[in-house]
């Protein structure tokens, strides 16, 4: 059996649009709360956290209604070109609405203390506290003086955030919709891929668009444009009823159907109890590896400039460069030895390579390459195989609910580690942030240990299905 890389591919645009859109929200957004309308850290940190805490409850939501929809376009395509729509228009009026922000601050005069904070020396600009702290002042009093425009701006953003859970979990949902469930980890790792692309193609545009104390308004809305062009390319390449019909088939020709339900007295389906308690292992463990890799990733930034005495940004983009590369390798080994073996195998690789990052020091600084190149790959290893595990125990009726599942484990995590981390790091030091991260992934190797289901079945014998094997787009 071999999986339909092009199709797979089609498929994958709609998360690409998805992770070109946070790849700008989480680079942009913070710097016009605290650039244009004056917040500091916390705060914007706060209105930061609004996407996270809004998924706990709309993922699973969105997953569920798309699993109950039934049209022409098929269950999660509805979802995909309404939120889409709505978030790119939404987003360019975020973009707007800050351009006037912008133009309140000129008018009132203060561009010597907008620049005041910097200070051009023999070590290049040097950022002084003070000088900062002035200037954060002045651009809050005039966000007061003009309030409407904060308002106008976390109300918008706050519409963007809710178009985009629209479609999160039915975008997502779509992979497993079409694809057999043998081949869903070959799958995940094109997915992802995918949404590395659109990660990538959105840095390209903000390093000639993203610049302090300008508009965004021609970023947002280039931004925009590809997202809605990207929609039109999956439109024109996914045809949701008939993936979803051919997938089916190929389910019922080869008996790959998983019996993972039981019916109680009054008809309506319930999980098998030993398939629960794998499931609910499952949720476990997820919620465990991103309390460790979330905090290692997140918070590496200041333990790099406090502790190592060096940059972050180079050690961290060799760890996603390792995981792209990694992708694919992996999910030709989950189809060889199971899922369940290679999480396990990833949960190693990651928690060694948060055990070693505690020992370098600023004298051996460079190994972070090798430490994070490692953790890159660890880390890639479990996320391609951990989502199909989660839907195998689904059926076709709700994968998007399931999906909406994985999601809420995983932004309860992101919610909860960088508060917990940055507790024990005020309270005991910078250099528990490893020891931390590399504690949450032993937990979940252990919860991942125990689970016995969500394996995919093993790949029937090529000579049954060299008949059945087609390029169907």
């Amino acid at each position: 059996m071999k999986l339909n890389v092009k199709r797979t591919f089609y498929v994958g645009f709609a998360f690409l649009l998805i992770s070109m859109f946070w790849q700008v929200y989480d680079a942009v957004i913070p710097k016009i709360l605290i650039n244009s309308f004056g917040l500091n850290q916390t705060w914007s940190g706060f209105v930061m956290a609004f996407d996270n805490i809004l998924a706990l409850f709309l993922l699973p939501l969105f997953g569920s209604l798309s699993d109950k929809r039934n049209t022409k376009w098929g269950k999660r395509t509805p979802f995909i070109v309404m939120g889409t729509v709505i978030a790119a228009l939404l987003i360019t009026s975020v973009a707007i609405i800050d351009a006037a922000q912008l133009t309140a601050l000129a008018s009132e005069s203060i561009e010597p203390v907008l620049r005041s904070q910097f200070v051009t020396g023999a070590a290049g600009d040097v950022l002084f506290d003070a000088a900062w702290a002035a200037r954060q002042a002045a651009v809050w009093e005039v966000t007061v003086a003009n309030i409407l425009y904060f308002v106008l701006f976390i109300g918008a953003l706050l519409l963007v955030l809710i178009a985009m859970a629209t479609f999160r979990s039915p975008a997502v949902a779509l992979m497993p919709d079409v694809t057999v469930k043998p081949l869903r980890s070959k799958a995940n790792a094109i997915i992802n891929l995918m949404g590395t692309a659109g990660g990538i193609i959105s840095l390209g545009v903000m390093a000639v668009l993203a610049k302090d104390f300008q508009s965004y308004v021609l970023l947002f809305l280039i931004i925009a444009v590809l997202m809605l062009a990207f929609l039109g390319l999956f439109l024109w390449k996914v045809n949701e009823p008939k993936l979803v019909s051919i997938m089916e088939e190929d389910t019922r020709k080869f008996g790959l159907e998983e019996a993972a339900v039981e019916v109680d007295a009054q008809g309506k389906e319930t999980m098998a109890p030993d398939v629960r308690k794998s499931f609910l292992l499952i949720l476990a463990s997820i919620f465990l590896w991103f309390m460790g890799y979330n905090a290692a990733t997140t918070k590496f930034s200041m333990y790099a400039q406090i502790v190592l005495d060096t940059g972050y940004s180079i050690p961290l983009l060799v760890a996603q460069i390792s995981a792209v590369i990694a992708f694919i390798p992996i999910g030709i080994i989950a189809s060889k030895i199971g899922r369940r073996k290679t999480i396990l195998a990833g949960i190693v690789i990651l928690s060694g390579a948060f055990i070693a990052g505690y020992f370098v020091t600023p004298s051996s600084a460079f190994f972070m390459y090798a430490v994070l190149g490692l953790a890159g790959v660890g880390w890639a290893t479990i996320n391609v195989n951990s989502y199909p595990m989660i839907v195998e125990m689904s059926r076709g009726s709700n994968i998007g609910k399931y999906t909406g599942y994985y999601y809420t484990f995983s932004m309860a995590a992101q919610i909860v580690t960088p508060i917990f981390s940055g507790f024990l790091m005020d309270t005991y030091g910078m250099t528990i942030l490893f020891p931390y991260a590399a504690v949450f992934c032993i937990l979940a190797f252990g919860t991942m240990f125990m689970v016995k289901h969500g394996d995919s079945k093993p790949i029937p014998a090529p000579s049954k299905l060299e008949s059945f094997d087609s390029d169907n787009d």
